[in-house]
């Protein structure tokens, strides 16, 4: 039996977040909302404040109408508000489109817990895992469970800037409730962002977060100048290993869903265009630290591959099958312990 969905007369849109991803994502709501039917023409984006010179940057976006910080140079639309309490953003939202670093979950989730819309409804974006004292939870559970809402996940091959740049690309939404598959697709939708639906929420959500892992190991590949042969095996093997890791240990996950946009496809363009494989290159050359290269490279954006190898290291560790999963355990061992970067492939074979 079909649940019925959480679907109101007019949807009104809020985004919890506004980094460079964030941002790319509110431009084109804030596009869409006013061109499809159904919908509050006014977004709020949650913005954490933060000083850009002596202007807050929520000032500035609102005066500019373009994130000067995370994503300089693009307009955004007017009818964006950003917004630095979150109570506020959130308020009277009927989608909440989430999408923040993962390790900040938990808080947002904390502070809006029990004050959300009664016909409230989730899209992830997030990508990782909440670690907690017995393992890793998927971070649509933790949002699910903390608010009460129903929640749908989006990835894929989804390069911020490009997308911001209009360039063509496709992505996944997994849904539980199709209602609310088609109306997240409906909202996302462009003629140059094409939205694919699978009944897979988890698949989806895994995938994006996974496939930063794989993006790290060909960072180091790149950086040790081993060449397209190597970085292609990495890609395969890393692509073996998430299925592997995601089957195992979840339940349902389909196997058509790896060869969605959230799978095959984000862990390519990630593993050529991403800030995980951009950070682990300039690792392996450079020298510096990934904290440091957070602050140089990404303009103080949070990586999510290096804590992601982190979190299944421990759950690979405590049950004994480092060996069943190589590349993933020397990706760990490369960013977290002093293993030599050579042993990308050195160990995995």
């Amino acid at each position: 039996m079909i649940k019925e969905a959480r679907i109101v007369d007019v949807e009104k849109v809020a985004v919890i977040g506004s980094g460079n991803w964030g941002t790319v994502i509110a431009r084109m709501l804030g596009t869409n909302v006013v061109q499809q039917k159904g919908f509050d023409h006014e977004i709020k984006m949650w913005v954490y404040e933060e000083m850009v010179g002596e202007r807050k940057l929520t000032e500035l976006i609102n005066e500019k109408h373009e994130n000067v910080k995370y994503l300089p140079g693009v307009s955004i639309p007017e009818n964006v508000i950003a917004v630095p309490d979150l109570l506020e953003a959130a308020e009277g939202a009927t989608i909440l489109v989430i999408v923040i670093p993962h390790q900040f979950v938990n808080d947002i989730c904390g502070k809006l817990k029990g004050k959300v819309h009664p016909k409230a409804k989730a899209v992830s974006l997030v990508k990782g895992f909440d670690t907690t004292q017995s393992g890793i939870r998927p971070i649509s559970h933790v949002i699910k469970e903390a608010l009460k809402i129903p929640v749908c996940t989006l990835s894929g091959a989804n390069l911020a800037n490009e997308i911001s740049e209009e360039k063509f690309s496709e992505t996944t939404i997994g849904y539980k409730n199709r209602q609310e598959g088609e109306l997240f697709k409906r909202l996302f939708e462009t003629k140059y962002f094409k939205v694919g639906i699978v009944d897979d929420v988890l698949g989806v959500e895994l995938c994006g977060a996974l496939k930063n892992v794989i993006a790290i190991g060909a960072g180091i590949v790149d950086g040790l100048k081993l060449g397209d042969n190597t970085k292609a095996a990495i890609i395969r093997i890393g692509l073996l290993e998430m299925k592997k890791y995601i089957k195992m240990f979840y339940k349902g996950i389909k196997d058509e869903t790896f060869f969605e946009s959230c799978g095959i496809a984000d862990v390519i363009t990630t593993c050529y265009g991403g800030r995980n494989r951009k950070a682990a290159e300039a690792f392996v050359v450079t020298g510096k630290s990934f904290e440091q290269l957070e602050k140089e490279l990404l303009n103080g954006q949070k990586l999510q591959g290096t804590l992601t190898a982190k979190e299944i290291y421990s759950v690979l560790q405590r049950k004994g099958l480092e060996k069943e999963f190589p590349l993933f355990t020397t990706v760990y061992k490369i960013v977290s312990e002093g293993l030599d970067p050579h042993k990308i492939v050195e160990d995995i074979v």
